[in-house]
């Protein structure tokens, strides 16, 4: 089971990151019968943008509307309408805190230095990486490019996955990552920690200094990015974490849903408890 949290990121500043492209945006559409047309000006978007025609080819070709994506991005509020009660009794149980504890001993040096650079406490990093991916035992392989150019054509939220599908072949074409390791959950999210696109091209970090920022297979390149991603939104080092603690707001910037917020708060407490 994947441990997704598919309204991560989509905030209302999702629409000026998308603003900042370059040239105007194809015309999206909420059946499949315009999506090649649509793709096709996109590829006209993205070379404005930087993109050569030579990553579009390797990324876009042979991609078709992916129904399960638009199922997915419609469906995804059922999971969080939970009670905290009932959502942390699953994601964070006491096997899930057992686990937690063991990761956190076993990266124990690693999360210290992550913790010096960034001022973010390892166990609210080791949380993040157990709910989302079950500590990279359960990133996702379904590819990301069909449903990134399903939802940026989708009228929904097109301004906000057009900018995470140029995103994406921003990663592609640096070398981050190749088209055979971009996978994730369903909604286009990379790594072990779920970033999408945007953020992964914003507070992705080379940890374990191979000049890659591979957040995929390299825990290193994984906890550092996840700290710093959290610091990059406004987390203070020294500051609480729990609900009515200065940083326990920053949970908003990694997920939207008020039950994900407090259980990642629960179960880095947790993990950090004797």
């Amino acid at each position: 089971m994947l441990f997704k949290s598919c309204v991560k990121f989509v905030a209302a500043c999702a629409f000026l990151a998308a603003g900042s492209l370059s040239s105007a945006a194809a015309t999206c559409g909420n059946t499949a019968d315009g999506f090649n047309a649509w793709l096709t000006d996109f590829q006209q978007l993205a070379m404005a943008n930087g993109i050569s025609q030579s990553t579009l080819n390797q990324a876009l070709s042979g991609v078709s509307y992916d129904r399960k994506a638009i199922s997915l991005d419609r469906g995804q509020k059922k999971t969080f309408s939970q009670s905290f009660e009932k959502f942390a009794s699953t994601r964070a149980n006491a096997g899930a805190i057992a686990l937690g504890k063991k990761a956190y001993k076993r990266n124990a040096q690693l999360l210290s230095q992550v913790e010096a650079a960034y001022g973010v406490p390892g166990e609210v990093v080791v949380a993040l990486w157990g709910l989302e991916t079950g500590f990279g035992n359960f990133s996702g392989n379904k590819g990301v490019f069909a449903p990134l150019a399903t939802l940026a054509y989708d009228c929904r939220r097109s301004a906000f996955f057009t900018n995470e599908l140029i995103s994406a072949l921003k990663i592609l074409q640096r070398g981050d990552l190749t088209l055979s390791e971009m996978k994730g959950a369903g909604f286009g999210e990379l790594g072990q920690t779920q970033f999408l696109p945007s953020k992964y091209l914003a507070y992705a970090v080379d940890g374990d200094g191979d000049g890659r920022r591979d957040l995929i297979r390299s825990v290193p390149d994984v906890l550092y990015s996840t700290a710093n991603y959290l610091r990059g939104h406004g987390w203070i080092p020294g500051a609480g974490y729990q609900e009515g603690e200065p940083n326990f707001k920053v949970f908003n910037d990694w997920n939207l849903s008020t039950v994900y917020q407090q259980t990642i708060a629960y179960y880095a407490g947790k993990i950090a408890a004797n």
